[in-house]
This record gives C-alpha cells, sequence and structure tokens, in this order.
C-alpha cells in the first residue's frame, strides 16, 4: 500500500503535476518532509502551478525545520537573493550552515563565500578555507578552485603553491576558465608545478576557448614566441583579435607587433578566423 506521497511522486515521474501535486499538498500538510520539499520545488519552478517564490519559500522551510538538507540549502538560497522572503544575509547564512554540516558540498560552498565575503557572517578567511575544502574534497569545482585562490594568496591558510597549483587542477579538469588559466600560469612561471610550456599552453587553450580574454592573450603569445606551442602568426593575430575584441589592452600592441610580420593576405585570413571563432559552451 502506498502513501500520499509515493503516490504523488507517481504521477510527478509520469507528467501528471495536477494529481502530483494534489498528493504532495495533502502529504505536506500532514507534515511529510519529503512533500513539503516537492512542493517547495514545484513553487519554485512554476510545475503544475503558477511560479510563486513565497509559496516556495514557506514549503521550503517547513521541510527545513524538519531538517531536510536540500530544503535547507534551497531557503539558504531563497533568503540570499530575496525571493520569496526578505533579502537577509544573515539568515542565508544560518540555512547554508545547517545544510553544509550535513555535508552539502554546494551549502558549504556558499558558506565559504559567505566568510570570504563577510556577508552574513564576520568575515573569516580561515572559515572560508575549511568550508571551502569541505566542498572541494567532494568535488565542487568552484570550492576547488576557491581553496587554490586561498593558498595562492595565504588566505585562512598558509601561503602554499603546490596545493594551489592541485586545486587549480582539479577545477581546471572541471572546466572553470580562471583555474585553466591560473594552472597554465603556473606551468609558466614553475610555481608549484615543474616548469613547462606545453603544459601552460595547453590551459591556456582551454580557458580561451571558453572566451576568457587574459588565457587568449598568453596564448597568443605563446603563438606568437613558439613557447609551448608551434609558432604561428596565423593563430597568434587570431587571440590577440579575439582577446583586442573584450578590451584587453595587453593584446593591442601586441597585435600590432604580429601583424608587422605578417602580409596583407595572411592578416585577412587571421581575422576571418577570428570573425568565424565561436567559444566552447
Amino acid at each position: 500500500m502506498t502513501g500520499l506521497f509515493e503516490d504523488g511522486w507517481a504521477a510527478y515521474e509520469r507528467g501528471d503535476y495536477p494529481v502530483a501535486l494534489k498528493h504532495f499538498r495533502l502529504a505536506a500538510e500532514q507534515g511529510d518532509v519529503r512533500a513539503q520539499y516537492n512542493l517547495g520545488i514545484a513553487y519554485d519552478n512554476g510545475e503544475g502551478v503558477p511560479q510563486d517564490h513565497v509559496e516556495a519559500a514557506k514549503w521550503y522551510r517547513k521541510a527545513a525545520e524538519q531538517g531536510h538538507v536540500r530544503a535547507q540549502y534551497n531557503l539558504g538560497i531563497a533568503y540570499d537573493n530575496g525571493e520569496g522572503v526578505p533579502q537577509d544575509h544573515v539568515e542565508a547564512a544560518k540555512w547554508y550552515r545547517k545544510a553544509a554540516e550535513h555535508n552539502d558540498a554546494r551549502a558549504q560552498y556558499n558558506l565559504g563565500m559567505a566568510y570570504d565575503n563577510g556577508e552574513g557572517v564576520p568575515q573569516d578567511h580561515v572559515e572560508a578555507a575549511k568550508w571551502f575544502r569541505s566542498a572541494a574534497e567532494q568535488n565542487d569545482a568552484r570550492a576547488q578552485y576557491n581553496l587554490a585562490i586561498a593558498y595562492d594568496n595565504g588566505l585562512g591558510v598558509p601561503q602554499d603553491s603546490v596545493e594551489a597549483a592541485k586545486w587549480y587542477h582539479r577545477a581546471a579538469e572541471q572546466g572553470i576558465a580562471l583555474a585553466q588559466y591560473n594552472l597554465g600560469m603556473a606551468y609558466d612561471s614553475g610555481d608549484g608545478v615543474p616548469q613547462d610550456s606545453a603544459e601552460a599552453a595547453k590551459w591556456y587553450l582551454s580557458a580561451a576557448e571558453q572566451g576568457l580574454a587574459s588565457a587568449q592573450t598568453n596564448l597568443g603569445t605563446a603563438y606568437a614566441t613558439g613557447e609551448g606551442v608551434d609558432q604561428s602568426y596565423l593563430l597568434a593575430h587570431m587571440w590577440f583579435s579575439l582577446a583586442v575584441a573584450q578590451g584587453n589592452d595587453n593584446s593591442r600592441e601586441n597585435l600590432k607587433i604580429v601583424a608587422s610580420n605578417m602580409t596583407a593576405e595572411e592578416i585577412a585570413t587571421a581575422q576571418k578566423m577570428a570573425s568565424e571563432w565561436k567559444p566552447n559552451q
């Protein structure tokens, strides 16, 4: 024999939202924490009901007060953004903490950011790094990047370029463009990793392909000089052009220097390459 929530979930999975919501509401009003959370999700996303952030926050709160971790996190988000409740960073941090203490990586990251920025809690880089680490060890890419930044700058942890490069690498492998760029910088300078121009260029390329102007500039330099890649004025011109289009002043003079070594036909080809380029999504 199934209960109200189970009947609601079966209806939800077959796309029958009116029936699902009817069962969720009945179960939620009887205190079923799963139904309360799912009713909050329905109102948050406008699934089967008109989107209503006030109602979403109301049901998240009921579930959160019963210890539902994802509801606690979502209620924190609501307070952070002022959706359905007045914006209140203290309340946001309070609910993030409850979820974070139950090992929710997203809440741990957001609580780390709160401590990093002093939003809703006193600014405390030691606490920030602690929560970033908890989330990073659960493979949260944003937390891995922020933990790397902490080690790079000695914020809340001892400055350690090796640890910084390690966490940049983990975030870079998950596609964080700034981590890819910073890892490229580490390989360029031999900071925390052996100096390796080819590895530097590889990571610059990953970030450049996502549209990061600073990485496009450094990749252009690599192609102009032949450091870590086969020298190519065509590709250097293309990457410098893309960076200049985003307002990167470092590439502006480099573009002129590269162009002075190219024929008009080569420049036209490089410009066409830049105009047809699309970032990786």
